[in-house]
């Protein structure tokens, strides 16, 4: 058996076809007719966006929209001024076409894929896309095609890149195993909005696997197992009927209010990144943005966006959820989250450094011009506002000083915001959590980051696999500050949700109602299962096991126990 990431839920059975990747060598020789080079390049990069735009088109009728913009975001890097520039340059001083333009790629390639964020690693596959495609027209070498395989198929690769999957059809792919990626790479986000089963990050999976192997692939585990035995062949024909058949049934939550099984009402917003996500929000039915991750506006840049370009984003995000609540986080950069557009420096330990709003409150500049945009944006829809890493009172403060300030250069301008948007903090330090009764005089509403507050609390890096068996929001020291941060925002009558991964752990659910949370946001396909949870529990139910889960001594006891709770309930209804 194989193991990797889940990524896209459900039981793929099929045989492999291998996404080999294609030589793409070529002779570095010295240009003399250093023009002809230069036309050379600007015609394979026009061929390359004449070719890239047809395939968007492809993916947005098979796919939709959202993901067809993955592509499309591939024209504006090779459009990129200084990509484009930089390659003449080095084609002047003597470079041929293709060593030109793949110096420059793998110069972005270096920067983005020495990031420890996911979403920043992801910029890489996105150039190395972009670099292979204009090379493999400069080299004349036909690109690989996932259109035409096999009912049944299950695509093995080392790396699934957007290009790779424009036509794909998705009624003849089974799964999808590759060797790299993870929750936030196009290969998972193409994978659950095909609904393919997919497990990304297993080892060496197209040097083990071969053409024609059977396999099994459990997109909800993570597992992959190879030639399976006719027992391994029935069980998961049975699973994978019964993932269609629960699915089938979370449609009946579709269009409903998120309820309690005792009347409780409770808020079920999405997390997003992009104004595109906003779409996904409602075609999966949330209620609402109770994140939106502005860092990813600023990422795939040389420069950062301006007020008019954050202002068409926030605007966009805004009108398309019409009245529904769109909460925007200020930047959250630092840590494990690098935007090289806007120079960071090296810290020895950048998540106890320069990050989040402290980056913020030190670059006034930046911070004043997104707040300015999210200020304008806030006359097109449900607005508000939420800063990052809050660890005191002053930094609440400042921010609040800061944002009256331009609110007062708007009004001399003539220019309308809305003059009641909220402004909320996230809590997720244990600073926070300690003065929250503090913090909760002052903030208008309070959202958990359930992950970072989890590695923080428990001084644990998650992505270090030597500490990693510490990492688990099930810490009685964790659950202890949730319920301490849910019972001041409840005493202090200010709305408080929880944005972090826990948001969506069923284990979870009837603790947070216990607790008292009021809000939960989630990612998009993940609104129609948490609303079934929700509704499954009374208030007085939740209320036992948090008692008995808040008695318990470790992480393995409460989880042991949360467990068999939620089985026993799950096979009662």
């Amino acid at each position: 058996m194989l193991k990797g990431i889940a990524v896209s839920e459900g039981i793929g059975i099929g045989k492999v076809i291998l996404a080999e990747e294609q030589s793409l060598e070529y002779i570095e020789k010295t240009v003399t007719d250093k023009e002809t080079e230069i036309n050379r390049l600007e015609a394979a990069v026009s061929d390359f966006c004449e070719k890239t735009k047809k395939q968007a088109e492809e993916l947005a009728i098979s796919v939709g929209k959202n993901e067809a913009d993955i592509l499309l975001g591939h024209i504006s890097i090779v459009h990129d001024p200084f990509l484009m520039g930089e390659a003449e340059k080095l084609i002047k001083n003597g470079k041929c076409a293709e060593g030109a333009f793949a110096e420059i790629c793998d110069m972005f390639i270096t920067v983005f894929s020495s990031s420890e964020d996911e979403m920043t690693k992801q910029r890489s596959v996105d150039v190395r896309d972009v670099k292979n495609g204009v090379l493999r027209i400069l080299l004349g070498i036909n690109e690989i095609k996932l259109s035409d395989v096999p009912k049944g198929t299950v695509i093995v690769a080392k790396e699934l890149t957007p290009s790779m999957t424009a036509g794909i059809n998705k009624n003849h792919i089974a799964g999808i195993i590759t060797e790299t990626g993870g929750m936030t790479s196009h290969s998972a986000i193409l994978a659950r909005a095909l609904e393919i089963p997919a497990v990304l990050s297993v080892d060496r999976a197209a040097e083990i696997l071969r053409n024609g192997d059977t396999v099994i692939i459990d997109g909800s585990s993570g597992e992959v197992i190879v030639s399976p035995d006719s027992a391994q062949m029935e069980n998961y024909k049975e699973r994978q009927r019964r993932f269609i058949r629960d699915k089938k049934e979370l449609e009946i939550f579709r269009g409903r209010p998120t309820v309690s099984a005792s009347g409780e009402t409770y808020e079920l917003f999405c997390n997003i990144g992009n104004p595109e996500d906003a779409l996904d929000a409602m075609s999966f039915d949330g209620e609402g943005v109770g994140l939106f991750r502005t860092e990813f506006l600023f990422m795939d840049r040389l420069t950062a966006p301006t007020e008019d370009e954050q202002l068409e984003a926030y605007k966009r995000a805004a009108l398309t959820l019409g009245e529904k609540p769109l909460i925007i986080r200020t930047l959250d950069i630092g840590g494990d989250k690098d935007i090289p557009c806007l120079g960071l420096t090296q810290e020895d330990n950048p998540f106890m450094g320069l990050r989040a709003i402290r980056y913020c409150l030190k670059n006034r500049d930046i911070f004043k011009t997104q707040l300015r945009a999210i200020l304008r944006a806030s006359t097109s829809g449900n607005i508000s506002i939420m800063l990052p890493l809050i660890t005191c009172i002053e930094e609440l403060r400042e921010s609040r000083r800061l944002i009256e300030e331009i609110k007062g250069e708007l009004r001399s301008s003539h220019i309308k915001f809305n003059e009641n948007i909220r402004l909320g903090i996230m809590v997720e330090t244990a600073s926070a959590a300690v003065i929250a009764d503090v913090l909760a005089k002052e903030a208008d509403f309070f959202s958990i980051g359930s992950n970072d507050l989890t590695g923080y609390t428990m001084a644990c890096d998650r992505g270090n696999a030597d500490v990693s068996y510490l990492y688990s929001v099930l810490q009685p020291s964790v659950l202890r500050i949730i319920k301490r941060i849910i019972f001041c925002a409840k005493e202090n009558n200010i709305p408080v949700a929880m944005c972090g991964e826990a948001a969506a752990d069923p284990m979870l659910i009837p603790l947070l109602i216990s607790f008292g949370l009021t809000e939960f946001s989630v990612s998009p396909p993940s609104v129609l299962k948490v609303r079934k949870y929700i509704s499954i529990w009374t208030k007085q139910k939740a209320d036992k096991i948090t008692e008995k889960a808040m008695s318990l001594e470790t992480q393995g006891e409460i989880y042991e126990y949360l467990k068999t709770v939620l089985s026993s309930h799950s096979s009662d209804n």
